[in-house]
């Protein structure tokens, strides 16, 4: 009887959730049907996502989730659609998708295969590698430098992943600790708890550029790999994913989506009025053309 019951028990439970996964991944449907979209933003992934007060996320991410945003309420037919903004972290942003709490991710988050097993990616908009931030006083120029010393990267990042196998097959036998977001792993550089963070080198610009002391800090190393950025929505739900992808193909072809990245990768950016100064890549330029979702290994 026992068996039988924990057996029934298995399948119902398997049955509800996939009730739900295809509850949740019409996400039109739903949004339809509760007038209502929540979208995800990050504290800390200057300058895609971030905040500058205590609520209010800007970024270049952000505008590209507003532009989703406003081709949903007219697929839909809502103008009055309500938007709602959840925050998310490295650790949570795919569980949090997954079991429909939010409905779009747009941000910093790398597009792979093994992510791809739990939720699908919009055309790439971004493209970056894993670099290291450091104190220029720290003597560390590459991750040779790094043998048997203290390094910092994020919680449910690809880079702490990177960082990791490289030390192994380097035998450099680096500590790695881990901060919950960006803000926290460049912490424990700033407070000599670790030599360096390993993050998107992108990432790792804007988050000096913001810190208490950008005269003290440098990126350094060589890119360890190159991998594309993409809006994140649910798995299976290809109609959700088109309009994702329409908007995206129009905003590139439009050339309005170049403007968004002068704007915010080579202008004056809140909240200090640094200019980054860097110039859309060659990959980036490539997808222009390609409209490519294609993910990283």
């Amino acid at each position: 009887m026992k068996t039988l019951c924990s057996t029934a028990a298995v399948l119902v439970a398997a049955g509800l959730a996939s009730i739900a996964s295809g509850v949740h991944a019409q996400t039109l449907k739903k949004i339809e049907d509760s007038n209502k979209i929540t979208v995800s933003y990050r504290e800390a992934s200057v300058p895609f996502s971030y905040l500058i007060g205590s609520t209010k996320a800007v970024g270049f991410s952000v505008e590209l989730t507003e532009a989703i945003v406003d081709d949903v309420r007219k697929k839909v037919k809502k103008p009055n659609l309500e938007v709602a903004y959840l925050s998310v972290t490295s650790q949570n942003r795919i569980p949090l998708l997954v079991n429909g709490t939010y409905d779009l991710e747009c941000g910093s988050t790398t597009n792979n295969t093994a992510r791809g097993k739990d939720v699908a990616f919009a055309i790439s908009h971004f493209f970056t590698g894993t670099r290291l931030l450091t104190k220029k006083s720290s003597g560390i120029k590459n991750y040779a430098d790094l043998a048997k010393k203290t390094v910092s990267s994020t919680t449910g990042t690809t880079n702490a992943q990177v960082i990791r196998k490289y030390s192994t097959d380097k035998n450099l036998d680096m500590q790695l600790i881990l901060g919950k977001d960006h803000d926290d792993s460049l912490l424990l550089v700033e407070s000599d708890r670790a030599v360096a963070f390993a993050m998107d080198d992108i990432l790792l610009f804007g988050l000096m550029a913001n810190s208490k002391n950008p005269a003290s800090l440098e990126v350094v190393g060589d890119s360890l790999q190159v991998e594309p950025y993409g809006c994140m929505v649910r798995k299976d739900d290809p109609d959700f994913k088109k309009l994702v992808d329409g908007t995206i193909s129009r905003l590139m072809k439009s050339g309005e989506f170049t403007k968004l990245y002068t704007k915010w990768f080579e202008s004056p950016i809140p909240p200090k009025g640094v200019n980054l100064n860097l110039p859309m890549s060659p990959q980036l330029k490539d997808n222009l053309k390609a409209l490519s979702d294609k993910p990283a290994m």
